[in-house]
């Protein structure tokens, strides 16, 4: 068990010479996963792991080690090993007590994966992908993947932090291509979030696959995007893709405070406008982004980036925090105990706004509206991005009209928040998994109904 390991005696050894800070993370985790392509079940396993993370911090230089030997011999000597590496000047070490931090739990699982049988998962993975083939004729491929995760970690510091959760995580994807001999086109449903098995009380797999499938026949039936500059409406429906990838990422205080985004040193300045403001927030039960403590032992907070346009904070981690001698946000993550906690996001959206949404279509005589965003990429020390459009339509003298495939977005991060002129009062997430620095973070990001008055468009005609 977690709480049977020597925790305080880690750190007092981590710390004997000379360390400023010394952190132990333990993680115990289990995960489920099916992975279905060729109309036939690729791989249906169950993995456990469990080990220890050392972090030991002194003079600005940090040392890092972790293992899955959890003996105690092995564990001091670790922290052994872990302290001397950070080379601390000083040599002396003061005691520690650690207090235990207890908080609101995220987690309101009600059916916990590790009570459903593998072969009931297997069942909805082959249901989706049977329903998917059924579409059309033009299906060429289905790819169905099911995942669920349990995570039980504890965090302890030189600082008095006694920190423990438990974070469930279950995720569906169905991914379906379409061709006619000529064109390719891909459809794609995903869905998750912070949830056990319960989730397909709600979550029907049938319905995602159908959706995903007839997205892709839709695709390849439709004529090709207009290109050039024109208004777009990005849809609730759409996903938070763009503020995530555009925006989110330049907000994170790692990449601000070092110089490599171009929200830097702009704090207190208008980076948007004034009808928009950008929220992190870990509290949202449900979401695949939430959970109680981050991986610092920091409690889940609801940060306000941008507010009425104006930046207010960067997502932080401790560390990051002590720089502007502020609170971490709560946004310290690892991908498990092998790797140190690196700043990321959670659940990160754009806030509702006032405006119906079918009244920012009926205004808007012309253009393109995007239902399903796709893939993109962004360069956060400029704000340039590039993203994929899934399903488009045109709009049409104040309509939504017939659809077009190819589309792609180009622009600018900052001056696309100083651009956006219409917010709805709807809101839709879509959900992912980030990568940074080699590692993975469960996200969720969301936005309503926007207007961006100009934006350059590619498509094929």
């Amino acid at each position: 068990m977690i709480t049977e390991l020597p925790i305080d005696k880690i750190i007092q050894t981590s710390m004997r010479f000379g360390a400023d800070f010394a952190e132990v993370f333990v993680e115990k985790k289990r995960s489920t996963t099916i992975s279905l392509d060729n109309q036939r079940i690729e791989n249906a396993s169950i993995l456990s792991d469990y080990g220890l993370g050392i972090r030991v911090l002194a003079d600005g230089k940090t040392s890092y080690g972790s293992t899955n030997n959890l003996t105690k011999k092995n564990l001091l000597d670790l922290a052994k090993r872990v302290g001397k590496a950070v080379n601390a000047k000083r040599t002396d070490s003061q005691p520690i007590i650690l207090n235990e931090k207890e908080t609101e739990a995220i987690s309101t699982v009600s059916q916990h994966p590790f009570g459903v049988k593998l072969e009931k998962k297997c069942d909805i993975v082959t249901c989706a992908n049977d329903v998917a083939w059924n579409c059309g004729a033009e299906i060429k491929q289905v790819k169905v993947l099911y995942r669920d995760t349990v995570r039980r970690i504890m965090i302890a510091s030189s600082e008095g932090i006694f920190a423990s959760d438990e974070q469930v995580g279950t995720v569906m994807m169905t991914q379906v291509i379409a061709s006619d001999g000529k064109h390719i086109q891909t459809g794609q449903e995903v869905a998750g979030g912070s949830l056990g098995f319960e989730i397909f009380d709600e979550l029907l797999p049938e319905a995602m696959a159908e959706r995903a499938a007839k997205r892709a026949v839709l695709m390849l039936h439709s004529r090709g995007a207009p290109a050039g500059k024109m208004p777009v409406i990005i849809s609730g429906e759409a996903g938070g893709t763009m503020i995530h990838e555009a925006v989110g990422h330049g907000l994170e205080a790692d990449l601000a405070l070092d110089g490599n985004s171009v929200y830097a040193g702009k704090i207190g300045e208008r980076v948007a406008n004034e009808i928009i403001t950008v929220i992190d927030d870990a509290t949202v039960k449900g979401r695949r982004g939430s959970f109680s403590f981050d991986d610092e032992g920091t409690p889940a907070q609801k940060t306000a980036l941008i507010e009425n346009g104006i930046l207010k904070r960067y997502m932080s981690d401790v560390l990051r925090a002590k720089e502007e001698d502020l609170q971490s946000t709560g946004n310290s993550r690892r991908s498990s105990y092998r790797e140190p906690p690196i700043v990321r996001m959670t659940n990160t959206f754009i806030a509702s706004g006032n405006d119906d949404p079918d009244v920012i279509v009926s205004e808007t005589p012309r253009g393109l509206f995007i239902k399903r965003m796709g893939g993109g990429q962004v360069n956060t020390i400029n704000g340039d991005f590039l993203f994929d459009v899934q399903e488009g339509y045109l709009i049409e003298n104040g309509k939504i009209g017939e659809p077009v495939r190819g589309a792609t977005l180009t622009g600018n991060g900052p001056k696309i928040l100083m651009d956006i002129d219409r917010v709805g009062n709807d809101i839709g997430f879509s959900i992912g998994t980030c990568g940074k620095e080699g590692q993975d973070a469960p996200v969720a990001c969301g936005q309503p109904t926007i207007r961006i008055p100009e934006i350059v468009v590619g498509g094929t005609k």
